[in-house]
């Protein structure tokens, strides 16, 4: 016989009743005993099973550590042979790795060995990672994205762990996982992570879509710390981990801080791991803090009144090739970046590169050339019509495949003021200077442009004997051609302004 439901209690509290009155702690040092949920886990469980509208999906995103395996396990076993078993349905858990995967399905096991109640009603399938509830006929599967997929099954509910490791805004496994629910009226989706280190992850585009879009059937619980919190500070430590003090070491957690603080390199790691905040774990040139700060948009009338500097990164035949003009109004360097990509086989690359060029091609931040190749002569004219009025000083460019280029803006009979540019520690290291100058001091208005973003996000520095830096695209984890060619379109300025075309920019700090 099924486990007995708690009378006069609502859905999510019946949850709670059959988690803290028939499982026990797996494992640690309280093995064995009652569990006991934390106000932050009733609440969340509250808000799944109570939501008047019906939860379709759920997420629940906090730092390392604070009991989330086990919160998923009591969760299944509540859907297996508790108050949410539902007769003849099928339940799925999916973490990115086999590890991850096993790790939910033995802390459910070994909850259920420690039950005396519950034990009997299930039947434990080890080489197949399952469990089946006897009384309802409920058959729970834990998957991982490395080993088999969801394919051919039917989950009513299915918990994903720790979705956040997924980089890029789409993922086969996760996605065969969601469409196999489309045969239940209604489908609930629970996904449990630390954040995921940017903008254009899986998780972070779902965390942000349950902030904007309102829609009521999304129940979104987000526990981070403020982004310029300080490593040290106690409050951002419980911003980001509720269950500290408890499961959670207040004392390990401290160790961690201090560890950041003594070295840098770790700083990255600790902040998304422990803070739970949107942070790449390998440190990029710039951080998403100080990008952040000169994000105000751009004054498309400064382009056109003011001189301007253009950086031009040639793409080989099918990837981004990218134009950035720059231009100082007095007080900032607004930014206007161009991004062009061929049309055919557009979603391939986004797929590839985990990036979503067809989505901003539909907006409008990228522009496609018919074909499956880049053709430089709709390209040169596209570059001639994006310059035209302006007062353009000089033209960055790298000399690789420039010449096609240089062919097709004769033929349209257009004369540009050409710098080369080389993309090695000579002509870089005084650009990326004067890139860094600008951003520090908050003096760019880039306008959060999300391929430009996307771009300096990845772009990460190699360093020679000497500490010159420069941008090196086989250690980026992703495109930076935006982040070349702004680094270009800043590095042309000194050189311009050396031979004394403007005379009030020397002034300037950023130019010293």
């Amino acid at each position: 016989m099924p486990i007995k439901k708690p009378k006069k209690l609502t859905r999510g509290h019946r949850v709670i009743a059959f988690i803290e009155q028939y499982l026990r702690i797996p494992e640690g040092r309280l093995v064995g005993k009652p569990m006991k949920l934390e106000a932050f886990q009733r609440q969340f469980i509250v808000d799944i099973y109570d939501n008047p509208s019906s939860t379709r999906r759920a997420y629940l995103s906090i730092a390392r550590k604070n009991g989330k395996s086990g919160l998923i396990a009591g969760i299944l076993l509540a859907h297996i042979v508790g108050p949410e078993a539902k007769l003849n349905t099928q339940i799925v858990s999916g973490a990115m790795s086999r590890d991850q995967a096993a790790l939910v399905f033995a802390l459910a096991c070994k909850m259920i060995q420690l039950s005396p109640d519950i034990a009997p009603l299930v039947r434990i399938v080890p080489s197949s990672k399952r469990i089946i509830g006897l009384a309802r006929n409920v058959e729970y599967r834990a998957l991982a994205a490395d080993g088999r997929t969801a394919h051919g099954l039917s989950p009513a509910l299915a918990i994903l762990d720790e979705v956040g490791q997924v980089k890029g805004p789409q993922s086969d496994f996760i996605d065969a996982i969601i469409t196999s629910q489309g045969a239940h009226a209604e489908p609930l989706l629970i996904a449990i992570s630390t954040q995921a280190p940017n903008d254009n992850d899986l998780f972070s585009i779902w965390l942000d879509d349950a902030k904007s879009s309102g829609d009521k059937r999304i129940v979104c619980h987000l526990y981070q710390a403020d982004k310029d919190a300080d490593m040290m500070d106690r409050k951002a430590w419980k911003s980001a981990n509720p269950a500290i003090g408890t499961f959670r070491s207040l004392k390990d957690v401290e160790e961690q801080a201090e560890r950041a603080v003594r070295m840098p390199s770790f700083e990255p790691t600790f902040r998304n791991l422990v803070l739970n905040q949107r942070v790449e774990m390998a440190a990029p040139f710039v951080s998403r803090a100080i990008w952040t700060l000169n994000s105000s948009e751009a004054d498309d009338a400064v382009f056109y009144e003011n001189p301007v500097y253009v950086g031009l990164d040639l793409s080989a035949k099918n990837d981004l090739t990218a134009m950035v003009c720059i231009a100082f109004d007095g007080e900032r360097w607004h930014i206007k970046p161009t991004f062009w990509t061929p049309e055919k086989g557009l979603r391939d690359r986004a797929k590839r590169d985990r990036a979503p060029y067809d989505v901003w091609a539909d907006q409008g931040y990228i522009r496609t050339i018919v074909g499956a190749s880049i053709d430089y002569e709709p390209l040169a004219r596209e570059i001639v019509e994006g310059l035209d009025g302006m007062n353009v000083q000089a033209v960055a460019f790298d000399r690789w495949r420039f010449d096609i280029l240089k062919k097709e803006l004769d033929e349209l009979g257009v004369e540009l003021p050409l710098t080369e540019f080389g993309q090695g520690f000579r002509d870089m290291a005084p650009a990326i200077d004067t890139l860094e100058t600008m951003l520090l001091n908050e003096q760019m208005a880039h306008g959060g442009h999300p391929v430009l973003t996307m771009c300096m996000a990845n772009a990460k520095i190699e360093r020679d004997a000497a500490g010159n830096r420069k941008l090196n695209k086989q250690k980026a984890t992703g495109r930076i051609d935006g982040a070349v060619a702004l680094a270009m379109a800043a590095g042309v300025t000194p050189k311009v302004h050396e031979q004394g075309d403007l005379d009030d920019f020397l002034a300037n700090p950023l130019i010293l």
